[in-house]
């Protein structure tokens, strides 16, 4: 049976990957004539819709493959008037994402709650939105990745897990009581750290850490001094201190139903 020339117009617009056209194709014709558009303006109008949606599949697919957890943190759900101590100016800077193009690192450096994660993973989805490779992890989750590969004989395949991507996320290194039982892997650590820092990819890194006790918590002092002198080297390192941002959310929120409880 002989196909329409609408069957076909779908088939071809599939065919060359033009999803969107071949389902409003109706809707944009239709429109074109109410507004009278010239050929011109029709086949300007046909290609920014295309290329608008491309762009947003490549985005969507960059936040997938990042796997930064969801619910996704958003720069401006940030309360910058919680923690004065921190520089507005300079995060906002750094969500240009300039710091990518000068292979420069993020390092952030605070108390617990702070919202050091917050911030980090913001930058990272603002990155995946301008069409950069991501990729999350926490500091636990990534060394007992690492660690599962050299058992398993496959540390090279899951290295390139982390050094692939343009940006890498670690987050939350003294969180999780698992890197205390891999202190003796710390070495892993360094491998994904000294091959990012080779090829010039940059990190962003959180930790409630403080500099000077990295090696007596890593438990490698020649491994741990590596590390340091890797990530301070070519990094913005943005140090917070203060009260509990998590604490301050979940007070906001006990106050909010309390009013409206009223």
């Amino acid at each position: 049976m002989k196909k329409s020339n609408s069957e076909l117009f779908v088939e071809n617009c599939k065919y060359l990957g033009l999803p969107k056209l071949a389902v409003e194709y109706e809707t944009i014709i239709k429109q074109a004539g109410e507004k009278n558009m010239g050929f011109t303006e029709f086949l300007f109008r046909i290609i920014e819709d295309e290329a608008g949606a491309k762009k947003q599949r490549s985005i969507n697919y960059r936040i997938e493959e990042s796997r930064l957890p969801k619910p996704f943190k958003l720069l401006s759900d940030f309360d910058f008037a919680f923690q004065p101590g921190i520089k507005k100016g300079l995060i906002m800077d750094l969500a240009r994402m300039e710091f990518i193009g000068h292979k420069e690192s993020v390092l952030f450096i605070g108390d617990c709650g702070t919202g050091k994660s917050h911030l980090a993973r913001s930058l990272a989805l603002i990155a995946c939105q301008k069409r950069y490779k991501v990729f999350y992890t926490t500091c636990a989750g990534m060394l007992s990745d690492l660690n599962l590969g050299v058992y398993e004989k496959s540390l090279s395949k899951r290295m390139y897990k982390y050094i692939g991507p343009e940006l890498l996320l670690i987050d939350e290194m003294g969180h999780d009581r698992l890197e205390l039982q891999l202190t003796k892997e710390a070495h892993l650590l360094f491998k994904v750290i000294d091959e990012r820092y080779k090829q010039d990819k940059p990190i962003i890194f959180t930790t409630n850490i403080p500099q000077d006790e990295w090696a007596d918590y890593l438990g490698d002092p020649l491994s741990t001094q590596a590390i340091i002198d890797r990530i301070f080297h070519h990094s913005i390192k943005i140090e917070i201190r203060g009260p509990s941002y998590r604490k301050h959310q979940g007070e906001q929120l006990q106050k909010r139903y309390h009013t409206d409880g009223q």
